[in-house]
C-alpha cells in the first residue's frame, strides 16, 4: 500500500482574496481526510501574491480546527528564514493542540527572493550554509529535555514532532540519509534529479532513532477531471502560473484557458518543471499513478495541483482517491 498525501500552496485565484484561499484550503483538507489521504501539508512562500500560506503554522492551526484525523504539516518551513527555537515553539504548539498529528518538513531554500529574505531575517548571515546545524538544533528542542538544558521550547520540548528533510537537489538527500530522517523530494517542480537523489538517499541512509529504514515521499502534480479534455483544460491554470513565474511576473492563479496555439506546451516538455504531471480523466490518472510508482518506487506520493475552481480541485482529489482504491493502494 502506497499512501497518498496532499501538498497545498493555498493558491490565491484571480479575483479572490487570501481569506477565501485559506477557507478553501481548510475545505480541501477536510475532503482529503474524508477520502483517506494520509497527510495534508502547506508550503511557506513569501511576497507571492498568488500564495496565502506564508504564515504556515498559523494556517495549519486553522486547518486543524476543521479536521480530526489527517496528519498536518509543513512542506515545508524554510528554516534559514527562522530561528530554530521559534519553529520548535510553533510546531510544538500545533502538537499540543492536535497531538500525534503534526509533521515538520524543513527546507534550506528561502522560499522567496533575496530582498524579501533580508526583510524576513534582517541579515543573511548563516543562511543555507547553517542548515544542517539548524536542523540539529531544531530536533534537540523537540526532543526530551536534557539535564541542565538552559533553553527549552515551550510548548515543543518532548513533543518529538517528526522532522522531514525537503529537497530539490542531491543535498537534501544526503542530509536526510546522514541523519536517518524521512525525505520528501520536490519532483512536482524539480524532477531532473529525482531518481539520483532517491538512489543516494536509499543507499546512504543511516538507521536512527527517527527511523530504521528510509522513507521517500515524492511530489507529483496531478490534475484529474471527468475526461482527459477537461483535465487538460483545468491544468492550463498551473501552466500559465509557471510561465508567469519564469518571466518574473508571479501573481494570482489565472483561470484556465483553451491553449489553441499550444503556447503552453513547453511547460510539459521533457525535463521541464511540469514534465511528470499526471493530467487526465479517471483511467488516465489510474494509469499515470501506476506508471509513476513502477518507475520511481516511492514509499509515499504527495499530490499537488493548483486548480482555479475549488469544486474542481476537490473533485480532482476524489478521482485520485478512487484511482488509489482501484489500484489497491497503488
Amino acid at each position: 500500500m502506497i499512501p497518498l498525501s496532499v501538498l497545498d500552496l493555498s493558491p490565491v485565484v484571480q479575483g479572490g482574496s487570501p481569506g477565501q484561499s485559506l477557507r478553501a484550503s481548510r475545505e480541501l483538507a477536510q475532503a482529503a481526510e474524508r477520502l483517506g489521504f494520509r497527510r495534508y501539508w502547506m508550503a511557506e512562500h513569501h511576497n507571492m501574491t498568488g500564495i496565502a500560506s506564508a504564515a504556515t503554522a498559523v494556517a495549519l492551526a486553522y486547518v486543524g480546527g476543521g479536521t480530526s484525523t489527517i496528519r498536518l504539516g509543513a512542506g515545508g518551513v524554510m528554516l534559514p528564514n527562522h530561528a530554530p527555537l521559534i519553529i520548535a515553539e510553533q510546531f510544538g504548539t500545533l502538537d499540543a493542540l492536535y497531538p500525534g498529528r503534526i509533521d515538520l518538513g524543513v527546507g534550506r531554500a528561502p522560499g522567496t527572493d533575496q530582498l524579501t529574505a533580508r526583510a524576513l531575517r534582517r541579515n543573511l548571515s548563516g543562511g543555507v550554509d547553517q542548515f544542517p546545524q539548524d536542523v540539529l538544533e531544531l530536533m534537540a528542542y523537540l526532543d526530551d529535555p536534557q539535564p541542565g538544558q538552559a533553553i527549552r521550547a515551550v510548548p515543543g520540548s518532548g513533543s518529538k514532532v517528526p522532522v522531514w528533510i525537503l529537497g530539490s537537489s542531491l543535498y537534501g538527500a544526503q542530509l536526510a540519509a546522514a541523519l536517518g530522517l524521512p525525505f520528501a523530494f520536490a519532483s512536482h517542480f524539480a524532477p531532473a534529479m529525482m531518481d539520483q537523489a532517491a538512489q543516494i538517499y536509499r543507499q546512504r541512509f543511516e538507521p536512527s532513532a527517527h527511523g530504521e529504514r528510509p522513507h521517500l515521499m515524492l511530489g507529483l502534480n496531478m490534475v484529474a477531471g471527468e475526461t482527459d479534455a477537461e483535465a487538460r483544460f483545468l491544468f492550463t491554470s498551473l501552466q500559465q502560473a509557471f510561465v508567469n513565474l519564469h518571466r518574473g511576473q508571479p501573481g494570482p492563479l489565472p483561470p484556465p484557458t483553451h491553449d489553441a496555439e499550444g503556447q503552453l506546451s513547453g511547460t510539459v516538455a521533457p525535463g521541464s518543471p511540469l514534465s511528470m504531471a499526471v493530467v487526465g480523466g479517471p483511467d488516465t490518472v489510474r494509469a499515470g499513478l501506476r506508471r509513476f510508482v513502477a518507475e520511481h518506487r516511492p514509499d509515499e506520493i504527495i499530490l499537488t495541483a493548483q486548480i482555479f475552481d475549488q469544486s474542481k480541485r476537490i473533485r480532482s482529489l476524489e478521482i485520485a482517491g478512487a484511482a488509489l482504491g482501484a489500484l489497491g493502494g497503488v
